[in-house]
C-alpha cells in the first residue's frame, strides 16, 4: 500500500474522532471555510505573522466568501503533526516550514531551505520560474498535498550560543536545535541535534536542555526573548539563506475548490511571501541594535568553520541522491540557482560592493 492510500485509510493520533468532521471544508450560505493547522504559537513574530496575514488576505480578497480558520499548536494537533493531519484529511491545510518533514521525504527541505542554498529571491525565482512549484506538486502527490509557499524570512542567523565557536570541534557534543538538512550537517560535526517546536525553545535554552539554537533572525528572536538566556549571537548561518514557509492544502480539498478559490489561495500566498519578507528585512536591523544594547555579542563564524560546514553539507546532500525525486529536485534547484546567480552577482552583487566602497556602511 502506498503512503497516500495508507494515510487515507488511517487517522492521526488522538484527533481521529475529529477527522471525519474536518475531512471536507465547512460550508455556510455559499461561503467556505478551510481549517488551517500551524506550527506557530499565536503571536510568534514573523512565522505566525505570515499565517495570520494569509488568513486576512484570503478573507479580504474573497470578500469573506472563502475564509481560513487558523489553529495554533495544541488546538487541534501538535506543531510538528500538521503535515500528517493535512495529508490524511484531518485538517484542510497547514502553515509550516516544509523542512520539518524531511522524515516524510528529504526533498521537502528544498521548499524551506537547504545548506548553502538560495537567497529568498533565488528561491522565489526557482519556485515560480524554474520548475519548483511543479516539483512541489509532484512530491505532494505522494502525500495527498497541493504545495503552496506563503512567506519567506530571508537569511536566518547562525544561532544563539552560550560560548563562542572557535573551531568546528566546538560543535562536538553541543546540544543544539536546528531542523532540516542543516541539522544533519551539524550532526556530522558531532552536535546532538534536536528539532524542538518554536514554542518550547525559550524554556529548553534557559533550562540547559539546549546549549544553543537557531531560530529566525533579530526581529523574531528578540520577541522570543533568547537574549535573556544567551549572549552570543552568530548573525550569518550556512543552513537557511532564504527560508520559505509553506501553506499546503489537502489535495482532495484542493481539487474540490472552484478555480476562483484556487486562484485566491495562490495569489494570497504569493502576496504573503512578498510582504512578509519585506517586513522582516525592514525590522531586523533595528532589532539587532536593540539586542546589542542588551549585551548581546554579535559574531561571525571563522572561515575554517565555514569550510567545515561546506564539507559536511556536501556529504549530507550526496547521501540523499539515491532517491530519484530528491535528485530531480536538487538538479532543478541548482540549475536555477546558477542561472540566477549569473546575473545577480554581476548586477546587484557588484552594485552593493561599489555602494559600500563609495558611500561606506
Amino acid at each position: 500500500m502506498d503512503r497516500r492510500s495508507f494515510l487515507k485509510a488511517s487517522t492521526v493520533g488522538a484527533g481521529a474522532a475529529a477527522a471525519s468532521s474536518l475531512a471536507a471544508p465547512a460550508y455556510a450560505q455559499g461561503k467556505r471555510s478551510l481549517t488551517m493547522v500551524t506550527s506557530w504559537p499565536r503571536g510568534f513574530a514573523v512565522l505566525d505573522d505570515a499565517a495570520t496575514l494569509l488568513e486576512e488576505y484570503v478573507a479580504g480578497i474573497s470578500d469573506g466568501e472563502l475564509t481560513i480558520d487558523k489553529k495554533a499548536p495544541g488546538e487541534l494537533v501538535g506543531a510538528l503533526e500538521v503535515f500528517d493531519a493535512v495529508s490524511s484529511g484531518q485538517a484542510d491545510m497547514y502553515h509550516s516550514a516544509d523542512y520539518y518533514f524531511i522524515g516524510q521525504h528529504p526533498g521537502y527541505a528544498y521548499f524551506t531551505a537547504v545548506p548553502f542554498g538560495g537567497t529568498a529571491q533565488e528561491v522565489t525565482n526557482w519556485y515560480h520560474h524554474g520548475g519548483g512549484q511543479e516539483l512541489h506538486d509532484e512530491l505532494g502527490q505522494i502525500f495527498n498535498l497541493k504545495g503552496l509557499l506563503a512567506g519567506n524570512s530571508g537569511s536566518q542567523s547562525g544561532g544563539w550560543f552560550r560560548k563562542e565557536i572557535n573551531s568546528a570541534d566546538d560543535f562536538n557534543g553541543l546540544k543544539f536545535r536546528m531542523p532540516g538538512l542543516g541539522g544533519k550537517v551539524l550532526g556530522k560535526l558531532g552536535a546532538s541535534v534536536q528539532n524542538i517546536p518554536g514554542g518550547e525553545l525559550y524554556q529548553a535554552l534557559s533550562s540547559g536542555a539546549l546549549d544553543g539554537l537557531e531560530w529566525v533572525g533579530p526581529m523574531a528572536d528578540e520577541r522570543a526573548g533568547f537574549q535573556e538566556v544567551a549572549k552570543i549571537y552568530y548573525t550569518a548561518g550556512f543552513h537557511e539563506p532564504g527560508s520559505a514557509l509553506a501553506s499546503s492544502v489537502n489535495l482532495d480539498v484542493w481539487n474540490d475548490l472552484s478555480d476562483k478559490h484556487k486562484n485566491i489561495l495562490n495569489v494570497a500566498s504569493q502576496a504573503v511571501t512578498h510582504f512578509q519578507l519585506a517586513q522582516t528585512l525592514a525590522n531586523n536591523g533595528a532589532a539587532l541594535a536593540r539586542l546589542q544594547a542588551q549585551g548581546v555579542k554579535t559574531l561571525q563564524f571563522s572561515d575554517d568553520v565555514w569550510d567545515a560546514f561546506g564539507r559536511a553539507s556536501a556529504e549530507v546532500m550526496d547521501e540523499n541522491m539515491g532517491d530519484e525525486i530528491f535528485a530531480k529536485i536538487r538538479k532543478s534547484f541548482e540549475e536555477s540557482l546558477a542561472n540566477s546567480a549569473a546575473w545577480i552577482q554581476k548586477s546587484d552583487g557588484y552594485y552593493v560592493e561599489q555602494r559600500v566602497r563609495v558611500l561606506g556602511g
